[in-house]
């Protein structure tokens, strides 16, 4: 048994859900049987629930702490190939905020609950006690990682943790209510509308897919504050339309395209530029708004 399989197994035996971890930080790639998708795309679309493949598929999906999978031989050749461990946050009921940056974590400091802390190569990981959803982005190099995410294992770090608290909470909930002004600020996104099953009701995806896929789109937008905003904005809309070329529709992309069109404006991109390049990325996969 390999170092990295045996820290895995520890931590199973701790009750913390774990799946290997391939080159720097990424889970392995999907089976033959789930590739593009093929098995439904568990756990978020069309067979919406937990990672039932005997493969580690679907990246945090596939966190167990089930000895006779981790050690069995499905997950053996990924053991080979692994370089890290990772682990479910929200499986093991515990949020992180993942510090990315020296200067982030000076404003956690002021500003957060002190919490147990785990040192990472360019922050810190703050682990609080409670479950909430995850979140990108809301703050410049902050992420919220918990329910349906992972993070890697970087040790148990020091200090006491302490309950999740609603600081962080509020993180996530300016994330989704509102977008970075280009000099710093905050200002209110545009009036959007949520994405509905009555404006959606020919799409094969749940609320949880889109919501996450509109949210990680709309942060590559606003990581673009000083230059390609526009470009990425059309990028990501060409990826996100791709999502919905099996779905016989509607798919209520029209709803999706205004969450882009706020965050490119958010950070200087011209209204119109900013919806022709939503139209032409939908453009792509040849799905209109």
């Amino acid at each position: 048994m390999s170092s990295i399989l045996r820290l895995a197994v520890h931590l199973a035996r701790a009750n913390v859900p774990v799946l290997p971890l391939r080159g720097e930080k990424f889970p392995m790639g999907n089976c033959p049987d789930c590739a593009e998708n093929a098995c439904g795309g568990r756990p978020n679309m069309k067979s919406a629930g937990p990672c039932l493949c005997p493969m580690p598929c679907h990246g945090w999906a596939a966190a167990t702490t089930d000895l006779a999978v981790l050690t069995g031989p499905d997950w053996a050749a990924a053991w080979r190939e692994a370089t890290a461990v990772a682990y479910h946050p929200g499986g093991a009921g515990v949020t992180v905020l993942d510090l990315d940056s020296p200067a982030v974590v000076a404003w956690a400091r002021e500003n957060m609950p002190s919490t147990r802390t785990v040192s990472t190569t360019r922050g810190e990981h703050w682990i609080y006690r409670g479950v909430m959803r995850s979140a990108n982005a809301v703050r410049p190099d902050v992420d919220i990682k918990s329910h349906a995410s992972y993070a890697r294992w970087l040790g148990p770090g020091t200090g006491t943790t302490v309950p999740l608290s609603d600081a962080v909470r509020m993180l996530a909930a300016r994330s989704e209510n509102t977008t970075p002004a280009p000099g710093g600020g905050v200002v209110l996104s545009t009036s959007a509308a949520a994405w509905t099953r009555t404006v959606a009701h020919g799409c094969r995806h749940n609320e949880t897919f889109i919501r996450t896929g509109v949210e990680r789109a709309a942060a590559r937008i606003r990581s673009r504050a000083k230059s390609g905003a526009g470009s990425q904005t059309f990028f990501v809309a060409g990826f996100l339309a791709a999502q919905h070329s099996q779905c016989p529709g509607p798919c209520g992309l029209d709803t999706i395209a205004e969450h882009l069109i706020a965050a490119a404006v958010s950070v200087g991109v011209p209204r119109p530029y900013a919806a022709r390049a939503v139209t032409n990325g939908f453009a792509t996969t040849g799905r209109a708004a």
